[in-house]
């Protein structure tokens, strides 16, 4: 939605469209560290009642929001990536605009961006362990925890192994997409 908003040439959509550029740009000029400082400690300083007081439940929050500004942009760049004459095409057909989003401009631009939202995807699941900068415990605070514990760096070496063996694979899926779009938009057999 927020990619939608911020490519809509719709006069009437200009003051949500300004807000949603001020979102993109805010989110993702402040670092994610510092977004999960701000809304982890800050929101729970209010003085909510449980379990909206929660570190975890805010330090997620605020990954979700850091994160959705990220995406909104990739999203953003495959729907521009489609070109004008797809616009054209549908408008000839008697398509309106929303109707073009939908059947016509959506389906070309998800295609071209799966990639770049596998690596979104891969680097989110290694920003989690930010998380436990304000609490909740997870696998690298655990594994400060058991090396205070044993006096041992294997806990670090642990939690690396565990790390990789989610990105590894998430890595060699967004390759696999990418040599898969790319064979089938090209006119050459791609190796």
């Amino acid at each position: 939605m927020l990619a939608i908003a911020r490519s809509s040439r719709n006069p009437a959509l200009f003051p949500i469209r300004v807000f949603v550029i001020a979102y993109i740009d805010i989110m993702r000029g402040v670092p994610v560290i510092l977004w999960i400082y701000l809304i982890g400690f800050g929101v729970p300083g209010v003085g909510l009642e449980k379990p909206f007081n929660s570190p975890l439940l805010w330090g997620s929050v605020a990954l979700v929001l850091t994160y959705g500004a990220y995406i909104a942009e990739v999203f953003r760049a495959g729907i521009d990536s489609v070109h004008e004459s797809q616009r054209a095409a549908s408008r000839s057909l008697g398509l309106s605009n929303s109707q073009t989003m939908r059947f016509v401009i959506l389906p070309q631009a998800i295609r071209r961006v799966v990639p770049p939202l596998m690596n979104d995807l891969v680097s989110l699941q290694k920003d989690v362990a930010l998380v436990s900068l304000i609490g909740p415990i997870e696998i690298l605070r655990q594994a400060g925890i058991d090396k205070a514990k044993f006096a041992n760096f294997t806990p670090y070496v642990a939690a690396a192994i565990i790390f990789l063996l989610i990105t590894i694979p998430l890595t060699r899926t967004t390759d696999y997409l990418l040599a898969r779009e790319r064979k089938r938009t090209s006119a050459t057999r791609v190796r």
